[in-house]
């Protein structure tokens, strides 16, 4: 299998099943603020790595997890519908933590510089 083929199949299960989180699933452990980040999938198409993030301060991600894990059956069958694949891969939900790690960065580089100006701005007023 190419990797444009992978790659295809994998941007169409992140529109699957982002479309299902937002529309299809009426379980409360599922936020609606749930994010796909990325899909990836095994060579043989078997396998769909699923990775989330979730944006709502009020739900665990780990709760997320497990609404989805409970629905995937039905997820499954939604993307069989759509792709119409030989074999319809099995999600398999990851914690994506890429994005709390870019804010927690983003976090210390501000209190960093903020430092940085106030260390400067006493120096400034020293030299003075």
């Amino acid at each position: 299998m190419g990797l444009d083929r992978s790659k295809r199949i994998s941007e169409e299960i992140k529109k699957i099943v982002s479309k299902i989180i937002m529309n299809g699933l009426k379980d409360p452990r599922i936020s609606k603020l749930t994010s796909i980040t990325h899909v990836e999938v095994t060579r043989d198409l078997r396998f769909a790595n699923i990775f989330i993030s979730v944006y709502d301060p009020n739900v665990e991600d780990d709760n997320t997890i497990e609404g989805l894990n409970s629905a995937k059956g039905y997820i499954r069958k939604e993307i069989g519908k759509e792709l119409k694949l030989h074999y319809t891969p099995e999600p398999i939900f990851k914690k994506d933590d890429s994005i709390q790690n870019g804010m927690h960065i983003n976090d210390i580089l501000s209190k960093l510089s903020n430092s940085n100006e106030d260390k400067n701005k006493d120096d400034d007023e020293d030299e003075k």
